[in-house]
């Protein structure tokens, strides 16, 4: 099964709750992604306006500059996030 994201709705800051075509959801927090890859198309991303504008296109989340980031890679991260947030309860 090739993944998608069928839902995405922003959190805050730059939080994006994120659900899957295969049944699984997470919360993904992306602002380490952002700001830690300097490349130009990140740029806009780090003004929380911009960032907020994203939206479904290829089946995953995208920004006007054309920006998208795998599927895979935002379950994958939100995984993580998550087992440290319970590593820290």
């Amino acid at each position: 099964m090739i993944l998608n994201v069928v839902k995405a709705d922003y959190i805050e800051q730059y939080q994006v709750y994120l659900k899957f075509n295969n049944g699984e959801n997470v919360s993904v927090d992306l602002k380490d992604t952002i700001f830690n890859d300097h490349r130009k198309i990140f740029e806009p991303l780090r003004n929380i306006g911009y960032f907020r504008k994203f939206s479904i296109t290829t089946n995953t989340i995208a920004w006007e500059n054309k920006l998208d980031l795998a599927p895979e890679f935002l379950l994958n991260l939100g995984k993580q996030q998550q087992n440290k947030q319970l590593d820290f309860a």
